[in-house]
């Protein structure tokens, strides 16, 4: 594509001009920073007109007879064209616009300004407006999408963006750039442009390449370049027939590709090697207007598209011509042509003397039709295997309008290529060190950083370069305002200092600054100077240390008043690290990553007494594609961190100092391009602290951003079903009360109330998936749920499951609880093995220990009771037998007569007294001290000596038991609980009945005085299936001779269970009317007994009296109540 480069004229005063042409192509319309439109009948034109339209004019859009300008008095203006009369003011902004344009109608104009927003006007109503916000700062250009749908925009924040006009709202987000403050900062005007007609591609200028970004998909599908291109692209503009792609950079190379074949088939420079601030197409195509930012205006002229048509289409003539395997040879007959080209002007068939002035013709040996670029794209990074070719093909190939642009046949099979050319994925650009919880460093207001501690603002612009800092709690110490002249970058703040540090320049060191306003004498601020070419990248506190990250790899850690500690070497260029307490973690570059991938690695050390390293350069694992946005400890000193996806990760330390997935705030935002900003992380109460930014990845410092808090929930299958969200509160609990263990390791005070409600809380979350799982007849599940129980809510699960006739379970549970008993007795042993003076000595906090754990147990309890009451709603028993019946069965009643007497506990003793130890009235021990708890662990916690060796402490104790629960006549619990204890209560004599076998298995646990407790056992009251056993006993033991105890209890309960309710009935009535006597004389006596025991005995009494009273009730409302007729089922 030959073409003449005209010379330059003046055109307007220094600075920044545009151009463009009018509709029929007959004028060339220019404005610059004086203010004036100017119009050309051609570059000779000695007397253009000219209208004035402000101070300066910012940019010009044309079309349809109307003029609209962006000058600097903060309006779009609009002018009839060529007249120049003033029509109106479009629209107005609060800062001056900086790019107009019209959409292809002419319709519309779309104008971006100065105040990070995007109008778009109806021209015929200018009322009619839209408002596109998101930008985060000034914004650059804008283009309208040939078909109105959307609208591109970049900005100097980085960001090139999509918009859907009629919603409002952002399709697509592309950081691309580099972010400035102004646009008169900005590397390259960024002028974006969109394929006419079709509107098949974006052309986005980025550096020294044009990016083309398929619309709909937003892909970004190939990339136009030229290696004579080394400085930025400021603006670029298509043909009008779509085909070829001109740009104009900042050291004034102006380039035309062919967009099809990603072939550059034009090069010129800018006579003086000025800037290219403006560019425009003829609307025939033949010609290329351009400004520069000295006010001048030049020409291409002579842009014909016939010389690169007919090379196209001979080329593919060619190309069918050939076989489809032999295309090494395809432009062999023009190689010869081609470095002719490249050597000699003269021999060059295509080349027309383009050189004006002696002075420039080195410019143009470089041969005008580029042909050249077969050789070079090759070498090109971003191009494929067979060159322009088969991309070219692929990429472009079904666009309809353009004729031509189709190099291959449909046919030709995949090109072979003609050197070796790596395809693999191509490296990802490391991301910068950042400090987390600050914006960006070219805002002029930014947060240098904001944490659980405070705030510390970095303000500079013309008036002030300075920096404040304001704490959340003013009684850590009152807000500050510090005077910038080292012109700090990076900061940090905790309850002791305020850290700060600023780059090196040609004169000064790096410098690090520590104003330790918690320090007691009156020097409250130190100093330190970075060596030479050495710099600080990132820096933090901890509880009496600062550290800071440099450029030469290095660690410098600092005591809090400034002494040089520690010096190490880092394993890669830092990303960010935090400090906690004694905790420091750091993020590094461990290697290069691929195709978007950031591959960083991990350090987390701690400085206690013992200086260790926790974690040793494992990879932080990051979503696809992401990046690391912010890193810190939860309050609780957990560490975890944020991607660029919004998925917050938590250290597991149970898990082997893993990370786990606690959140995703993209989940909670409303459109792509809202962000949440982390600024701090709990664990109890679990919240997650952020300021919602909408349409941008960062807050601005005015107006002061409110915090929003946001709930956590890891990504766990099949949330919406309720097994689902019980097993994500599950585990969310489990991995959020980690910290109590670690801190408690690390040698710090814990909140016992907290981590004893946070064991209760999963407690209470596995008994509800233990009754879901036996719902859905999942005994197996079951099991595997309680593996996970405490001893305590196993016997729940076992009563659970038997009540639920689920005998088999019940029967592994019992295996399960034993199994956790003997484990409790060998840990509480082993603790008494190794601490017996500490034991002694603290015994009142011992004991006061576990009787809280032990209340906090019983309310578990109670929470299952009430759960299993509604669970078993459904199935009451199939016999219906009056209340006082069901009430009067409980073997672990207190022995009704026992006189309450003072336990005597040898004083060796006394810092391990047993708190589950159920004493003859049913109380705890009495050297305890504690008020008397009613409620069923006093008499279901299994008993905690299992072996005769603990007869050293001159109690008698039998094997390892566990207590069975209540027999009831219509369930077959007993038959399962008693078969644990069975065996021994056999050998040891054969019972008349199964509750005194039970009792008696107590008894050895008992101290002893608890001669009364016996004598009262014998007349224990007998309940009707005891009474019919007692009868039918000769005939069991008859039909099945080898019977053991517990089976034939078991065959007795089945052969019980299928008499009629009435015959039922009559055995109860008869059980009553034997004992009826004797129960009210043991009231009687009970309650003279229960006034030597204090408070306590009275309360139960009176629970008694009215349970008594409520006999006929089903159910009461009061939970205590429903669990006393399910469990206790008093006499």
């Amino acid at each position: 594509m030959p073409c003449e480069r005209k010379p330059m004229r003046y055109d307007h005063s220094e600075g920044h001009t545009e151009v463009c042409y009018d509709d029929s192509g007959r004028f060339i319309v220019t404005c610059g920073n004086d203010g004036d439109v100017r119009i050309w009948e051609s570059l000779d034109d000695d007397d253009p007109k000219f209208i004035t339209v402000g101070e300066k004019a910012f940019s010009l859009a044309l079309k349809n007879g109307k003029l609209v300008t962006a000058s600097s008095n903060n309006t779009v203006q609009i002018h009839t064209f060529p007249d120049g009369d003033p029509d109106g003011i479009l629209t107005r902004f609060t800062t001056n616009a900086t790019h107009v344009t019209f959409n292809s109608s002419g319709s519309r104009v779309a104008a971006g300004s100065s105040d990070f927003m995007v109008k778009v006007v109806e021209v015929s109503d200018s009322s009619q407006q839209k408002t596109l916000r998101g930008h985060e700062a000034p914004v650059l250009s804008v283009t309208f999408d040939p078909k109105d749908d959307f609208l591109a925009s970049a900005s100097c924040d980085g960001s090139v963006v999509v918009w859907n006009v009629d919603e409002q709202t952002q399709v697509i987000s592309w950081p691309l750039l580099q972010k400035t403050n102004d646009v008169s900062n900005a590397k390259s005007l960024c002028r974006l442009a969109w394929q006419p007609k079709t509107g098949k591609f974006l052309a986005v200028p980025v550096e020294t390449k044009v990016h083309l970004y398929e619309r709909g998909t937003w892909d970004h599908v190939s990339t136009l370049s030229d290696d004579l291109l080394t400085q930025p692209i400021n603006v670029v503009a298509w043909s009008p027939c779509g085909r070829f792609l001109a740009a104009g950079s900042v050291g004034g190379a102006l380039n035309v590709w062919d967009a099809s074949s990603k072939l550059c088939v034009e090069r010129q420079k800018h006579e003086k090697g000025f800037t290219v601030c403006g560019l425009a197409w003829h609307p025939s195509g033949s010609q290329i207007a351009y400004t520069d930012t000295e006010g001048c205006l030049g020409l291409l002229d002579g842009l014909s598209t016939s010389t690169s048509t007919t090379s196209t289409s001979t080329t593919k003539q060619v190309a069918e011509k050939k076989p489809a395997n032999d295309f090494d040879d395809l432009f062999d007959d023009d190689d010869d042509r081609l470095m002719d080209e490249g050597l000699s002007d003269t021999n060059s068939p295509a080349k027309k003397p383009a050189a004006v002035d002696d002075d420039d013709d080195d410019d143009f040996l470089v041969p005008a039709t580029g042909r050249v670029r077969n050789r070079a794209i090759l070498d090109d990074e971003n191009s494929l295997d067979t060159g322009s070719l088969k991309l070219g093909r692929d990429k472009f190939g079904e666009d309809d309008d353009d004729a031509g642009s189709a190099v291959m046949p449909a046919a030709a099979a995949p090109l072979v290529p003609l050197r070796p050319v790596y395809d693999g994925p191509m490296p990802t650009p490391p991301q910068k060190a950042f400090q987390p919880g600050s914006t960006p460093a070219h805002l002029t207001h930014r947060f240098m950083m904001w944490n659980s501690v405070g705030i510390v603002r970095g303000y500079n612009d013309e008036q002030d370069n300075a920096i404040d800092v304001e704490f959340h709690d003013t009684a850590v110490h009152h807000a500050m305002h510090l005077t910038n002249s080292l012109g700090h970058t990076m900061a940090d703040l905790s309850q002791e200092a305020v850290l700060l540090a600023c780059p090196s320049t040609d004169e000064l060191a790096s410098k690090l600054q520590c104003l330790h306003f918690s320090s007691w004498d009156t020097n409250k601020e130190w100093m330190v100077d970075l060596p030479k070419d050495e710099d600080a990248r990132a820096l933090c506190l901890g509880q009496g240390w600062a550290a800071v990250a440099t450029s030469a790899l290095m660690l410098r850690l600092f005591s809090i008043g400034g002494v040089q500690r520690e010096i190490f070497s880092l394993p890669g260029p830092v990303v960010c690290m935090v400090g906690h307490g004694e905790q420091l973690l750091i993020v590094y570059h461990r290697a290069t990553g691929f195709d978007g991938e950031q591959a960083l690695g991990v350090q987390l050390l701690q400085f206690g007494r013992r200086k260790r390293q926790l974690i040793n350069g494992e990879p932080l694992p990051l979503s696809r594609r992401s990046y690391l946005s912010w890193l810190g400890f939860t309050a609780e000193g957990t560490p975890c961190y944020v991607d660029s996806e919004g998925v917050i990760r938590m250290l597991n330390r149970s898990l082997g100092n893993t990370w786990t997935p606690v959140c995703n705030t993209r989940e909670t935002c409303k459109s792509k391009s809202d962000h949440y900003w982390v600024v701090g992380v709990h664990e109890n109460p679990q919240q997650l602290r952020c300021i919602p930014c909408k349409g941008s990845r960062y807050p601005p410092t005015l107006p002061r951003p409110a915090v929003a808090i946001l709930p956590f929930k890891l990504p766990l299958c099949q949330t919406a079903t309720e097994k689902g969200q019980m097993e994500e509160q599950f585990c969310r609990s489990v991995l959020f009360h980690n910290h109590y263990s670690f801190l408690s390791s690390s040698g710090y005070e814990i909140n016992e109330d907290g981590r004893s409600q946070s064991q209760k809380e999963q407690q209470e979350l596995l008994m509800k998936m233990f009754a879901l799982s036996c719902k859905l007849e999942r005994e197996f599940r079951c099991v595997e749920l309680a593996e996970l129980m405490t001893q305590n809510v196993v016997t729940l699960a076992i009563r659970y499951a038997s009540r639920s006739r689920r005998m088999a379970l019940a029967q592994r549970l019992s295996e399960i609880a034993l199994e956790k008993a003997n484990q409790m007795q060998e840990e509480e042993e082993e603790e008494e093995e190794e601490e017996p003076e500490y034991s002694r000595r603290t015994s009142g906090y011992g004991q006061s220990g576990r009787h809280g754990n032990r209340r906090n147990q019983e309310e578990e309890e109670e929470q299952g009771e009430e759960l299993r009451e509604e669970e078993d709603g459904g199935q009451e028993m199939e016999t219906e037998e009056p209340a006082e019946t069901r009430r009067r069965v409980n073997p672990f009643a207190k022995e009704a007569g026992s006189p309450v007497t003072p336990s005597v506990t040898p004083t060796a003793k006394v810092g391990r007294a047993n708190p589950f130890k159920v004493l003859g009235s049913g109380k705890p021990s009495s050297s305890s001290g504690q008020p008397r708890v009613t409620n069923i662990l006093d008499n279901m916690t299994s008993s905690r000596k299992s072996s005769p060796l603990s007869g050293a402490a001159g109690k008698q104790s039998k094997g390892p038991v566990l207590k069975p629960l209540a027999p009831r006549p219509k369930t077959k619990t007993q038959s399962t609980l008693l078969q644990m204890t069975g065996t021994k209560a056999s050998n040891k004599k054969t019972p008349e009945n199964a509750e005194p076998a039970a009792d008696r298995q107590k008894q050895p646990d008992v101290p002893p005085p608890s001669a009364p407790a016996e004598n009262t056992e014998n007349k224990r009251p007998k309940t009707g299936f005891q009474l019919w056993l007692d009868e039918n006993r000769k005939n069991i033991t008859a039909d099945h001779p080898d019977l053991e105890e517990t089976d034939v209890i078991k065959e007795a309960m089945g052969r019980f269970r299928t008499l009629s309710a009435d015959e039922r009935l009559s055995w109860t009535e008869r059980a009553k009317g034997q004992t009826g006597d004797d129960a009210t004389d043991l009231k009687k006596r009970k309650r003279g007994g229960a006034g030597g025991g204090g408070g306590g005995g009275e309360e139960e009494d009176g629970r008694t009296d009215a349970d008594e009273n409520s006999a006929k009730k089903k159910k009461s409302l009061d939970p205590s109540s429903k669990l006393s007729a399910f469990a206790f089922n008093k006499s």
